[in-house]
């Protein structure tokens, strides 16, 4: 119990995929413009780490069987795409305004290296089932965590004095790396 609270933890604040990997940097900078956005987002991403998790383990298991490991990576792919459909679905149906606010960041969850990094890391490590969904879970809860952060940041941006040179985009990115500094304070911890 004790090794998937590390696991728990590790994943989602101290090796947080966005402010310390530098992974899903896209769709953080995209989506973060709004609370509400930035949970719809986080969410969506969690329920495709997770299920994806739950089919690539097995789906690597055989590929390993097969000697066909070199696969890993479409294979994850194709698997990821397909959650990524079915989270996509069933936003447009129950949740109309929050897929018309992701647009097109919620399809571009296929592509985002965060969903496709956790599934290799959980091969990588060599995690069990279990391990492997509670660092996808983690993972995923780290995405929702920076996003949720950054979404307040950019809040008190827009209500800064800024430099007009500094406004819209550089003062996006350098707030983005003071929030990365500060999580880089919880490195060594576990």
């Amino acid at each position: 119990m004790k090794e998937m609270i590390m696991i728990l933890i590790g994943a989602s604040i101290i090796n947080n995929v966005v402010l310390s990997q530098f992974m899903g940097i896209c769709a953080f900078l995209g989506t973060s413009k709004q609370l509400k956005n930035s949970v719809g987002m986080g969410l969506a991403v969690v329920f495709v780490m997770t299920f994806a998790t739950l089919v690539t383990y097995p789906v690597y298991i055989l590929l390993d069987k097969i000697d066909a490991t070199y696969l890993k990576t479409v294979a994850f792919i194709l698997v990821i795409a397909l959650f990524v459909q079915l989270a996509e679905m069933a936003i447009k149906r129950f949740i109309p305004p929050l897929y018309k606010a992701l647009g097109v960041y919620l399809p571009l969850i296929t592509t985002n290296c965060a969903v496709l990094g956790a599934a290799i890391t959980n091969v990588d490590r060599q995690y069990t089932l279990a391990k492997s969904l509670v660092n996808s879970v983690g993972t995923g809860l780290g995405f929702t965590l920076a996003l949720v952060l950054f979404a307040g940041v950019r809040y008190r941006l827009e209500s800064s004095d800024i430099p007009e040179t500094f406004k819209g985009v550089p003062a996006t990115l350098v707030a983005a790396a003071i929030v990365s500094l500060s999580f880089m304070g919880f490195a060594g911890i576990v």
